[in-house]
């Protein structure tokens, strides 16, 4: 099989665009693919992706395509991207075409609503790849874009998946460092995201750094907790998949969680902010999806459920921090166990 490219990246979301623009200013050969013809005629002619990273311009070396089979039968490595909602749709699209030998790489933050599944188990499930991996760690998109440092994890069984994907970005901005924990890099980076909604509501709320670090460091404990009997290694949330994004997505205005949790602390009705948001805050069905994968195991964590609570049951911002703050203290490092 002919392959003329070095990676086809697999969605047009921020995230996705500013990893193929990343490799494209590197010099490898990238499509992005698209689903809308309009955001593929934009980037390829204005070489800007406006709805996604409004303001900043792309590379006009970029060119992104809407034909996912000629991208992906040209290509010997895939990078997917897309929002965990979509991922299972996406998968079984590039099912069609995507051989066993080629390399899949996922960089989507989230769990699979009602499966309670992972995204490599979706990839292994919808497509007969065997090579797979996912990319994750504190990666603001805009900052990407902008060409300023930062650092993922590639996390792979396969260690010829991480010699590729560290390839690709060799001599870059975004440093790869890589690793065997799939399941740690997966549930770091979909917890972060219900920690980054709870530090956002603190700050909607006016609360102050003594608040934010209780909760991203008990956030912490509570993605190390459900990680492990999961089957990760609890090193990995030490590192860029756990604490770095946690840092990144908690404290920057630029998170998309970070936002939608400080509206909610100021007042604003769920509804209303998704209604007026054009990118996807994956925190918002991640705290749905792992709220009820531990009920389904007759276990709880108390910020998720606190989260959940705000999210879905309409309690209030201060209600949900007060019921965090008359928990009973047990021990800091108290482990999780499933029935």
């Amino acid at each position: 099989m002919s392959r003329d490219l070095d990676v086809l990246v697999v969605g047009g979301g921020s995230f996705g665009t500013a990893l193929a623009n990343i490799l494209t200013g590197l010099g490898r050969r990238v499509r992005l693919w698209v689903r809308r013809e309009e955001l593929a005629v934009e980037i390829n002619s204005r070489h800007t992706n406006s709805r996604y990273l409004e303001g900043l311009n792309l590379s006009p070396s970029l060119v992104a395509t809407t034909n996912l089979e000629e991208g992906v039968r040209g290509s010997p490595a895939i990078l997917v991207v897309v929002p965990s909602k979509a991922f299972r749709d996406t998968a079984k699209e590039l099912g069609e075409y995507v051989t066993g030998d080629q390399i899949v790489v996922h960089a989507t933050k989230g769990m699979e609503n009602g499966t309670f599944m992972r995204m490599s188990e979706i990839l292994r499930e919808e497509t007969c790849a065997i090579q797979i991996g996912v990319l994750s760690g504190p990666n603001l998109a805009r900052e990407l874009v902008a060409g300023q440092p930062a650092g993922a994890l590639i996390a792979s069984r396969f260690d010829a998946v991480v010699d590729a994907m560290q390839s690709l970005f060799k001599g870059g901005m975004l440093r790869t460092y890589g690793g065997r924990d799939v399941v740690g890099t997966e549930v770091g980076g979909t917890f972060k995201n219900i920690i980054a909604l709870a530090a956002g509501v603190a700050d909607g709320l006016g609360l102050g750094d003594n608040t934010k670090a209780l909760l991203v460091t008990r956030g912490l404990s509570e993605m190390a907790r459900l990680g492990v009997v999961m089957g990760a290694d609890v090193f990995t949330f030490g590192g860029l998949a756990g604490i770095g994004d946690l840092m990144a997505t908690c404290g920057s205005p630029l998170s998309r969680n970070h936002q939608v949790g400080e509206r909610i602390g100021k007042g604003e009705t769920l509804d209303a902010i998704i209604a007026s948001m054009t990118h996807v805050a994956e925190g918002v069905p991640t705290t749905k999806a792992v709220y009820e994968f531990l009920r389904s195991q007759n276990s709880e964590l108390p910020i998720v459920s606190a989260v959940y609570k705000l999210l879905y049951e309409k309690l209030s911002a201060r209600q949900a921090f007060d019921q965090l703050m008359t928990i009973p203290v047990g021990g800091e490092l108290a482990t999780l166990r499933f029935e």
